[in-house]
């Protein structure tokens, strides 16, 4: 009886999840969405880098993200706060940039970076998952190459501010 019960939890919550993720994803305008903005500093060993970012800190701003934008400054990105350090999967649903991905842990390290191309059909896939190898409680999207061309990589240190 407990298991059955257990069961139907699991069911409903997993209808729920289902139903929240559908409306967020159903968003109709990019205006419906606002992000908060920070400074990103990117340090490792003397290399010392700066971007200009916005703050996905909410299940709305996460799940837009920088979709359906055609370009992105060279000196920019997106931070996304992932609420808890986990291995987090990203995908690329209508994203029209090919981008580069740092996974960031709770102590501000990079503990990953990926790049991740533009999908043959941004709007309905496939879309393949990127994912860090080790857990992580943020991650910064940029333009692809942004990390190799500046000389970072896994083990440098990212310090945020917001504005």
């Amino acid at each position: 009886m407990i298991h059955e019960s257990r069961f139907t939890i699991h069911v409903f919550r997993s209808a729920a999840l289902i139903l929240i993720a559908a409306a967020v994803l159903a968003l109709p305008v990019r205006a419906a969405v606002t992000f908060k903005r920070g400074t990103l500093t990117i340090v490792q060993g003397k290399v010392q880098v700066t971007l200009n970012v916005e703050l996905a800190d909410t299940p709305e701003s996460r799940a837009l993200g920088l979709g359906n934008r055609k370009q992105l400054a060279e000196n920019a990105g997106m931070l996304f706060d992932l609420e808890s350090s986990r291995l987090w999967p990203f995908w690329m649903k209508n994203t029209l940039i090919p981008l580069s991905i740092a996974f960031i842990s709770e102590d501000w390290t990079i503990v990953d970076i990926l790049d991740m191309p533009v999908a043959e059909d941004p709007q309905n896939g496939p879309f393949p998952y990127y994912a860090p190898t080790k857990p992580a409680r943020y991650a910064l999207e940029v333009n692809q190459g942004f990390f190799r061309r500046n000389g970072i990589a896994a083990g440098a240190k990212v310090i945020f501010t917001l504005r």
